[in-house]
């Protein structure tokens, strides 16, 4: 597990839908379904950073109007989780398996992006399901 100072503290540009996701033991857990970066510049959340995505920009400031954007109505993410999501940005994991249960990816869930492959510092159990 990396340490608090080790943590990413924002979605890194590099990943895309469709890559590749390993958990902590080098394990295939799925591949990225969806992700959004974050609203606030990384250590400065009073700044809005640049490249929202389009879709969300003309209902920024509605947040039930986001929520409803991002989020599908099965989702079982309680909302000051969707809440979370949305300030620090999100991967929505596509799970391997015939009844496995998608999951959310968090910044500090992610150790690095290798290629084309997203590599977690956690093990599937470890993320919240989708």
């Amino acid at each position: 597990m990396k340490s608090k100072e080790d943590e990413m503290d924002a979605i890194p540009a590099t990943i895309h839908e469709g890559m590749t996701v390993y958990d902590s033991a080098m394990q295939v857990i799925g591949t990225v379904e969806t992700f959004r970066g974050t609203d606030e510049a990384p250590g400065r959340p009073e700044v809005d950073a640049a490249g929202v995505s389009p879709v969300l920009e003309e209902r920024r400031n509605d947040l039930v109007g986001i929520l409803a954007e991002v989020f599908r109505p099965d989702d079982e993410l309680p909302r000051e989780m969707q809440e979370k999501a949305l300030r620090e940005g999100f991967v929505r994991l596509d799970a391997d398996g015939l009844f496995a249960a998608d999951r959310y990816i968090f910044p500090q869930h992610i150790d690095r992006v290798e290629g084309g492959r997203l590599v977690l510092s956690v093990r599937r159990e470890d993320l919240l399901k989708a």
